[in-house]
């Protein structure tokens, strides 16, 4: 047999080789018999088969190549597991460091919680500054607000403020701080002022007017309103404000004395001392007027 010429596959029935003397073999007979399944790749020489193929592309897949040209895997370890020895490592709290146990703050937290009080400049409105009669600041303000409520203005009118300050005062000889009106017989409105606005203010019982450069009302620049309405911040107490001491005596007073071995003479006030509390009083003993150093409880107005 020549070796340019293979094997013819075995049929029923011998079919004659073309003239040109290459064999082409005929493709095989059909059969009912299902087809054979494809041979495993690892037969017979150790070859790795279907199955570690499709693993192996899906290892390939799931990994990145390094610097070095190894392949690390991409997937990080699971939460609370060590990625190096595999073991379950108990995770830390949110915001304690792990290594030092310290409590971990966030610095923009912070900022967040510390932001600035609210200025009532920035408010809607600007603030004007109405006269009333002096002593009737409470019952003037009651009835704005009323009047604001039943003419349907509060879009306009939207805020009435007796300004207050803290005041240190002397009272049975200790000191004590109580709340006084900053400024008697005034009020502050904030509002949008227009024809409307001005024609409820200025027709309030108890108002006499705005005050302004002429007949204009003047709003107030942001410093005098900072000013007469300071917010006090909650993180931090402030001083308290003006902190003068109003005292119940005046020098030139003539004042009786309640107590002590001058009691029941009289003088007249010729110097206090507001820090440690006393005055001293000329007191006239036989004849004769005697500077005396007295307690601001020891003493009285007539």
């Amino acid at each position: 047999m020549s070796f340019l010429e293979p094997d013819p596959a075995p049929t029923d029935t011998d079919a004659p080789a073309p003239s040109d003397g290459v064999v082409e073999p005929e493709p095989p007979a059909a059969s009912d018999e299902p087809a054979a399944p494809p041979a495993d790749p690892t037969d017979g020489d150790g070859s790795a088969g279907t199955e570690d193929v499709a693993v192996a592309e899906t290892e390939v897949t799931d990994a990145a190549p390094t610097e070095t040209g190894e392949t690390e895997a991409v997937d990080a370890a699971p939460a609370g597991v060590d990625p190096e020895t595999g073991e379950v490592v108990d995770a830390a709290p949110t915001g304690v460091d792990p290594e030092t146990g310290e409590v971990v703050v966030d610095a923009e937290a912070l900022i967040e919680e510390s932001a600035p009080v609210e200025s009532p400049y920035d408010r809607p409105g600007r603030w004007y500054v109405v006269h009333t009669q002096s002593g009737y600041e409470k019952k003037v303000k009651q009835n704005l607000e009323a009047r604001t409520s039943s003419m349907n203005m509060e879009g306009r009118i939207h805020e009435v403020v007796i300004p207050m300050e803290d005041v240190v005062e002397i009272r049975g000889g200790k000191k004590q701080v109580v709340q006084k009106k900053m400024f008697p017989g005034y009020l502050l409105v904030r509002c949008m002022l227009d024809d409307d606005s001005w024609y409820v203010i200025r027709n309030t019982p108890g108002v006499t007017g705005f005050v302004g450069a002429g007949n204009r009302p003047s709003p107030l620049p942001r410093r005098d309103v900072e000013t007469f309405l300071a917010v006090k911040d909650d993180t931090e107490e402030l001083p308290t404000k003006k902190g003068r001491a109003r005292l119940e005596h005046e020098l030139g007073e003539t004042v009786r004395v309640k107590e002590g071995p001058f009691a029941n003479f009289s003088g007249e006030i010729v110097e206090i001392n507001e820090d440690q509390l006393k005055v001293k009083v000329l007191v006239d003993i036989f004849g004769r007027e005697t500077p005396v150093e007295l307690d601001f409880s020891q003493v009285a107005k007539f």
